[in-house]
């Protein structure tokens, strides 16, 4: 009888399933209907506060928390602390101990980008690569499995020579020259790969802005090297991955902001000395320092990938074998034009000169 009664009430008052929100729709018809009721100023407080504890998910406990999870120790990420002067040493240690790579990597050109509206990717070729300070390369490419040369390219810190059997061409220019060709790939230059493997260190009297970087992803912090002059310009910035400490990121700036370079390294893996007689070492564990405690680099970034905005064109290396600071003869940089070859000269001009 009692149960009947309570049913009968709430149909006869409309509150038989009333959600929040119809609570809300009541007391809003309740104070129109009541405007000139004494106790309408009390009425509408309450209102107001029905509204706020709806919207901060009062009503019971955790009820505003939608989902909750908890992440393991073992899988939550590292974030390493550093200062300036220890992010610095860091670099310049490194920068400092390379002072040649001799590596095989598996090497793949894109060019073009979504602004220009065609994106080219070209086949992936095996390259032989050889650098040693202070701006000596030399890069062989060959079809794999096949070992048919497809460019032999080789650059010094003042002029760069590519030779390319399939047309019989051998390009000769200054390293100095910009984007000479409306064919991005063309644009292609020994010493853009010199920049990513040959780093140059930060002098004492540049100035350097130290920050953080946070997203979704990972935490970095971020090194900005400052070009002198009447008007101070961004000259570079060196990302340092905090779940590490790894050098993650070099962008290299031109005048006025330009960015010429982003190159962005990953997989850091130690340096096996190569044995007796035997060529580039291979991979193992990761280690702890990029730099052992004699001085010398230890590590070396397994995914190297170099974007040149403004020459619209991109690499991707994936290194296969790498060894580092092997003495390397100086005529293994000469690069010399076969006989029957078109010497191609490339000038600032952008214009094609045969002798």
């Amino acid at each position: 009888m009692k149960i009947e009664i309570r049913r009968n009430l709430k149909k006869k008052h409309g509150v038989e399933s009333l959600t929040r929100f119809g609570v809300v729709a009541k007391l809003l018809l309740l104070s129109t209907r009541r405007a000139n009721y004494p106790m309408n100023s009390v009425l509408k407080c309450t209102i107001l506060l029905t509204l706020s504890a709806m919207a901060c998910g009062c009503g019971g406990g955790s009820r505003g928390v939608n989902k909750t999870t908890s992440l393991p120790q073992s899988v939550r990420p590292v974030v390493r602390d550093a200062t300036q002067e220890e992010l610095l040493g860091r670099y310049n240690s490194y920068a400092r101990s390379v002072k040649s790579v001799d590596a095989v990597v598996e090497l793949k050109a894109t060019s073009g980008t979504r602004y220009s509206g065609v994106i080219e990717e070209y086949h992936e070729v095996k390259a032989f690569l050889l650098a040693s300070h202070p701006w000596n390369i030399r890069v062989i490419g060959q079809v794999p499995v096949v070992g048919k040369t497809v460019f032999d390219m080789a650059s010094d810190a003042q002029n760069f020579e590519v030779y390319i059997p399939s047309k019989n061409q051998f390009l000769v220019g200054s390293v100095a020259v910009g984007r000479a060709s409306n064919k991005p790939i063309e644009n292609l230059r020994p010493q853009h790969l010199i920049e990513a493997l040959l780093w140059s260190d930060v002098r004492k009297e540049e100035a350097v802005l130290f920050e953080e970087y946070n997203d979704d992803a990972a935490r970095y912090y971020i090194l900005t090297v400052l070009r002198g002059g009447y008007q101070s310009e961004i000259l570079r910035k060196i990302w340092f991955d905090r779940s590490d400490l790894h050098i993650a990121r070099l962008q290299g700036y031109g005048p006025k902001g330009l960015l010429l370079s982003d190159i962005r390294y990953s997989d850091w893996q130690p340096i096996t000395p190569p044995a007796v007689g035997g060529s580039a070492g291979a991979a193992s564990a990761p280690a702890q320092t990029t730099v052992s405690n004699n001085g010398a680099a230890n590590e070396f970034p397994r995914t190297i990938r170099i974007d040149r905005p403004h020459d619209e064109y991109r690499l991707d290396l994936a290194v296969d074998k790498v060894a580092l600071n092997d003495s390397i003869d100086p005529s293994r940089f000469k690069l010399d034009p076969p006989q029957s070859a078109e010497i191609v000269r490339v000038d600032d001009a952008s214009e094609v000169k045969k002798p």
